[in-house]
């Protein structure tokens, strides 16, 4: 029986081996006079127990009557694990092979043939390990200095200079712009991979990718500069596509969409799941009930905690009472561009700043580098276990990574308050027409973001406003509080507008709309409130 076989099972790889050594031994052969009555050809790696073609042969030579002989190139190309090569040598002792013969290994079916056999398997078993400890070694070595391992990511390509990954020109900012949706709740799961289909992100079927390999990307700290390998993080040595903030902010979501969902219900009533009892606590649920000659649609306490006094209120008068919070926290657009000009002034001051702050980033670098070392070094002297030594690291790594991202950013460290102060802003000179809008969703969504314990009692309801909103809130009626003309107070000459004002009082006239009147409050004092929104 000739038997011939190649790792790999990949066509593009050692595409040769096999006809080589058919022709190899075919020659062999006809010089010694071996008569081959049949091959078994197949290319599958010997590492492992399991070769079809082998098994078959085996089964084979079990299965005639009288002894056979087999040629191959070498030992290895027949066994490089134990259980085969242990296999042939035992077919041997059972007389079941007489001969084995290869072009490059000489053997006799003798005691000390046997032993020569089993070294030379033990060889092939030896070398076979020793590989795979190589390339254990480069990987771990390659994870050390950052390097990704394997075909690079999708937002990323391979770099075969540097041996490293870095951002695709393009794909990278639909990676980012995908975080980014995910985060801000303007995208799921399954809407993002008809997203990522529409930008050409398919799978090799030219179909959408599929949720798994979406929850992959998103659960992937590689964006965020960092390596997880068997539980262990590592620095990456290649440009991060988002920051860590935005990295935890999508893991939260993931978390809390990974949470049992609610039944839904057969109606869709929009202020659901807003609002809390005043009394007793519990949800505020709604119901449509008859009344008028009418269908109404009611919102009510699901008194699931015993029993409530409180009573129904209408949809109508619920919506009502919602648009007058939003009203409470609406900017007049006059105001936008002396304090969006205020913004810029702030934005420059804070980067002169940045000298002092460079300074301390690189002392807590150096101090988490230090950290990350003692660990280390913790570990290899038996000191630290390696379950405490594995979630330190991962800390520490996080923190790391986190430092040199805002190392590498601290130039726009201005922005990372002015941006959201001037997000929030315009929230507030648009709240006006959220508050008037039809779209009853987006106020509910806006008093979720702007609000926290919102309750209902005795048809009223009652929220308190998060930072910055409950600042605005703070100045914004001065009536009976010393300021001149019933509430009203100017900066500067007589008869011109304020020079900066910061609170207001309004009132609804007939036609639904809201007149605002400015209220100027002094420059330090704003400032002041600005600074406690910034934190």
């Amino acid at each position: 029986f000739l038997y011939a076989r190649k790792s790999s099972e990949a066509e593009e790889r050692q595409v040769m081996s096999i006809e080589a050594q058919l022709v190899e031994l075919e020659e062999f052969a006809r010089r010694e006079g071996i008569k081959i009555t049949e091959r078994f050809i197949e290319s599958k790696s010997a590492k492992t127990p399991g070769r079809m073609e082998f098994n078959r042969m085996l089964e084979k030579i079990y299965s005639v009557n009288e002894p056979v002989g087999l040629i191959a190139w070498h030992p290895d190309r027949l066994a490089r694990n134990s259980v085969d090569g242990g296999q042939i040598i035992y077919l041997i002792d059972r007389q079941k092979v007489s001969a084995l013969r290869f072009p490059t290994f000489w053997f006799e079916p003798t005691p000390q043939g046997l032993f020569m056999l089993q070294v030379a398997f033990g060889q092939s078993k030896y070398y076979s390990d020793n590989l795979s400890e190589n390339v254990k070694r480069g990987i771990r070595q390659k994870l050390r200095r950052g390097e990704w391992i394997g075909k690079a990511p999708l937002g990323y390509v391979n770099n075969r200079q540097t041996r490293n990954i870095e951002p695709d020109p393009v794909k990278s900012k639909i990676v980012q712009k995908a975080f980014k949706d995910f985060a801000n709740g303007n995208e799921s799961v399954e809407t993002l991979r008809y997203r990522l289909s529409f930008y050409g992100i398919v799978n090799g079927k030219g179909r959408a990718l599929a949720k798994s390999s979406v929850y992959w990307i998103l659960k992937n700290p590689l964006y965020a500069g960092m390596i997880k390998y068997k539980g262990e993080m590592y620095e990456g040595n290649f440009e991060p596509l988002i920051t860590t903030e935005l990295f935890e902010a999508v893991q939260d979501r993931l978390s809390e969409n990974s949470r049992p969902r609610k039944s839904r219900h057969a109606h869709n009533f929009p202020f659901t799941e807003l609002l809390k009892c005043g009394e007793c606590g519990s949800m505020i649920t709604a119901q449509y009930a008859k009344g008028n000659g009418g269908i109404y649609a009611y919102y009510r306490c699901t008194k699931k905690k015993g029993h409530c006094g409180q009573s129904y209120l209408r949809d109508d008068l619920m919506l009502e009472e919602l648009r007058s919070h939003v009203k409470k926290v609406t900017l007049p657009q006059a105001w936008k561009p002396v304090i969006f000009e205020r913004l810029e002034q702030w934005e420059g001051e804070e980067r002169r700043e940045l000298q002092s702050f460079a300074q301390n980033l690189e002392v807590k670098i150096t101090d988490t580098q230090e950290k990350l070392d003692k660990l280390v070094s913790g570990f290899l002297d038996g000191i630290v276990d390696r379950s405490t030594y594995l979630n330190k690291k991962e800390e520490l790594v996080k923190q790391k990574v986190d430092l040199e991202q805002q190392r590498k950013n601290f130039g726009q460290k201005a922005k990372l308050w002015v941006e959201p102060l001037r997000e929030c802003l315009e929230m507030a000179y648009n709240a006006g027409k959220i508050a008037f809008s039809d779209d009853l969703f987006e106020i509910k969504s806006f008093l979720g973001k702007v609000g926290t314990n919102r309750y209902l009692k005795d048809k009223k309801v009652a929220v308190d406003f998060v930072r910055p909103w409950d600042i605005l809130l703070r100045y914004k009626d001065l009536k009976g509080s010393g300021v001149d003309g019933g509430g009203i107070k100017k900066e500067g000459k007589e008869g011109k507008n304020p020079t900066f004002p910061v609170a207001w009082c309004h009132s609804e006239s007939n036609q639904g709309h809201t007149d605002f009147q400015s209220v100027a409050l002094p420059t330090e004092l704003w400032h002041r409130c600005v600074l406690r929104w910034q934190i």
